[in-house]
C-alpha cells in the first residue's frame, strides 16, 4: 500500500502531522494546531468541512490558496502544506502565537508610541507593495486579518485571511462589494470600479487608529459608518493628534 499510494502521488495530513488543540474557530470549520512528525515543527492546520461550504466558497478558498503559493514574504502567512480528500481542505500554515493586531492593541489599552505604529504601518505598507506588484488587492484589509508573530511589544506581523482577495491587471478595475465597514474605501461603498489602491485606504484607517485608540469612521448604526466614510473628512482636532507628528498627520492623510 505504501509503494502504491507513492506511486499515485496520495497523502494524508495524518502521515505527517500530529494534531493537538484547537486554536481558533473559522466561517467553515476549525484552525487546529499541530506538529510535523519529523521535523517537530509546530503549524497551524486551517480545516475546512466542504459539506458547510458552497460552490463559491470552494473556488474563493482554492483562490485563497494559489495567491498564498505566490507568497513569500517576511510579513505574509507562510503557506506551507495542503492536504484535501472528499469531506475536507486542510491548509497548513505558519503557526503564529500573537494573537491579532486588534486583541494585541486592546491588550495595551490602544496606547502605542507613534515609533511602533510607524514599524507596524511600514510592515504592512510593504506587504501591500509585494502584493500589488504581483497584481494581487486584498480588499480585507483590517486589524483582524493581521497577525502577531508572537506577545512580545516589539513583534513582528503578517497579513493573513485572503478568501476576498483578487488579482486585479494594470488597467483592471473590480465592481465586487467585498471589505469590511469602517475600513473600506468610499468607491467599494459606492459601487464604483476601483482597483488595488483600496488597500491603501485600508491602511490609512489601520494607521489612523495606531495613532488615536480610535476609528476614523465609527457609529453604533452601519449607515452612517458608510456616510461617514463617504463624506467626512477624518477628525485630527483631538488630544492624541496634538503630539503625532506633522509626517505622521500627512501619511494618515495622503492614504
Amino acid at each position: 500500500m505504501d509503494a502504491i499510494k507513492k506511486v499515485i502521488g496520495y497523502s494524508n495530513l495524518f502521515d505527517f502531522y500530529d494534531i493537538k488543540e484547537t486554536l481558533g474557530k473559522g466561517k467553515f470549520g476549525l484552525v487546529k494546531a499541530a506538529v510535523h512528525k519529523n521535523t517537530g515543527k509546530k503549524v497551524a492546520v486551517k480545516v475546512m468541512s466542504k459539506k458547510e461550504m458552497t460552490v463559491q466558497d470552494v473556488e474563493l478558498q482554492r483562490r485563497e490558496i494559489e495567491i498564498l503559493k505566490m507568497c513569500q514574504h517576511p510579513y505574509i502567512i507562510r503557506l506551507l502544506d495542503i492536504f484535501e480528500n472528499q469531506d475536507y481542505i486542510y491548509i497548513v500554515m505558519e503557526n503564529l502565537c500573537g494573537g491579532d493586531l486588534f486583541t494585541y492593541l486592546e491588550k495595551r489599552n490602544f496606547e502605542i508610541s507613534e515609533k511602533r505604529s510607524k514599524v507596524l504601518s511600514h510592515q504592512i505598507a510593504t506587504a501591500l507593495y509585494y502584493l500589488h506588484s504581483f497584481g494581487v488587492a486584498h480588499r480585507d484589509l483590517k486589524p483582524e486579518n493581521i497577525l502577531m508573530v508572537s506577545d512580545d511589544n516589539d513583534s513582528d506581523l503578517k497579513i493573513v485571511d485572503f478568501g476576498l482577495s483578487k488579482i486585479i491587471g494594470p488597467n483592471e478595475s473590480s465592481l465586487d462589494p467585498f471589505g469590511t465597514l469602517s475600513y473600506v474605501a468610499p468607491e467599494v461603498l459606492l459601487q464604483k470600479p476601483y482597483g488595488k489602491e483600496v488597500d491603501l485606504w485600508s491602511l490609512g484607517v489601520i494607521t489612523y487608529l495606531l495613532l488615536s485608540r480610535v476609528l476614523p469612521f465609527d457609529d453604533e448604526e452601519d449607515k452612517e459608518i458608510a456616510r461617514q466614510t463617504i463624506q467626512d473628512a477624518p477628525d485630527f482636532s483631538f488630544e492624541p493628534w496634538d503630539t503625532v507628528t506633522p509626517e505622521a498627520k500627512d501619511i494618515v492623510k495622503s492614504k
